[in-house]
């Protein structure tokens, strides 16, 4: 099978890359920096694939591709991956989060479109749902309430790819908070929990700094909030069998049934870290908080809106999609989480 992917050479690109290279697809691999790509291809075993490197930018049209190579790629494409796409949550970067996670999906669609994609699948994100309390594997109004431009970016970009039906199938896949394998807990991400954790190591260090280690610091947490964490071997594994068995217009939650909750994720974090000095506290002990602990609840804002809730996700597309390939669906339990989180260090080299 004849495969283009945009985004092939982050996180969970990388991951999927190398399950679609074992089984002798022919990979067409966008890539905007050609040393990370060169990176990818030394670590994957090509004998049995074959694997091009295409340099282009999702930010230009035809993704930068010159008319020669649009030419070679026409009627040669079976599936596309849009993956790429820009992972950070502060307001103040609305029109660089439009311009790659929206216009860069638009240059995907139409880039699709022109060598005549049979099947488009658009990785986005389970947080498209804004501030809903319920995740249904459906589209949301692109009307929100959001809590940041991400999550408003990755909703509009759904509506627009299910503009393109007419020209060919498309599927939606909808990852939660996407961290390490779950075996080996391996990452490279600096993003969501290991930005979570980077944050709270810099702090720790602040604060051994001015010798106040042993004095306990409170980070705000709803008890019942849960974290919707999902493997990236699980992830990159879905979207794997998207291929055969998703069905084109369907919605596809990559979601775990059962969340940590987010008080015992933080402190299997903070064991991790070596961190006995913070604790969590409800969001309404924040008019109590010294100078200190607002500085350490700053670190992390962006992360806010994500502990404060338990999110109940629909998964049953996803479900149903895996039985037929005779594999189960995530169930993510504290030892998995342990495991992953001892990964940390190879996260962060």
């Amino acid at each position: 099978m004849n495969i283009f992917l945009t985004g092939a050479t982050g996180f969970l690109g990388g991951k999927l890359v190398r399950g679609l290279a074992e089984q002798g697809h022919t990979l067409y691999i966008l890539a905007r920096n050609m040393n990370k790509a060169s990176e990818l291809l030394a670590s994957i075993d090509t004998n049995d694939a074959s694997i091009h490197i295409v340099q282009g930018d999702i930010t230009r049209e035809n993704l930068g591709l010159s008319s020669e190579q649009l030419e070679d790629l026409t009627g040669e494409v079976d599936v596309f991956y849009h993956m790429a796409a820009l992972v950070k949550f502060d307001a103040n970067l609305h029109e660089e989060l439009h311009q790659i996670n929206f216009e860069g999906t638009r240059h995907a669609l139409e880039t699709a479109k022109l060598v005549q994609t049979k099947r488009f699948l658009y990785v986005s994100t389970a947080y498209t749902l804004g501030t809903r309390e319920f995740g249904e594997e459906m589209l949301y109004p692109i009307t929100g309430p959001f809590n940041n431009p991400y999550e408003e970016s990755k909703c509009k970009a759904e509506h627009l790819v299910f503009q393109y039906e007419k020209h060919f199938e498309v599927l939606i896949l909808r990852p939660a908070i996407i961290i390490g394998d779950s075996e080996t807990g391996e990452a490279d991400s600096q993003f969501t929990m290991y930005g979570l954790m980077r944050s709270l190591e810099v702090f720790k260090k602040k604060m051994e700094r001015k010798q106040k280690g042993s004095q306990v610091f409170r980070l705000l947490c709803e008890p019942d909030s849960t974290q919707n964490l999902v493997p990236v071997d699980y992830v990159a594994n879905v979207l794997h069998e998207a291929i055969v068995f998703g069905e084109d217009g369907a919605i596809y939650n990559i979601t775990s049934s059962t969340p940590p909750n987010s008080i015992i994720a933080l402190t299997i974090i903070c064991e991790r870290l070596g961190i006995d000095n913070i604790t969590a506290a409800p969001f309404e002990d924040e008019h109590r908080l010294t100078g200190e602990e607002r500085s350490l609840n700053d670190m992390i804002s962006v992360y806010r809106n994500y502990l404060t809730r338990n999110i109940q996700f629909i998964n049953k597309n996803t479900a149903a999609m895996l039985k037929q390939a005779g594999k189960q669906v995530l169930k993510m339990d504290d030892d998995m989480l342990k495991r992953i989180v001892r990964g940390y260090e190879k996260s962060v080299k």
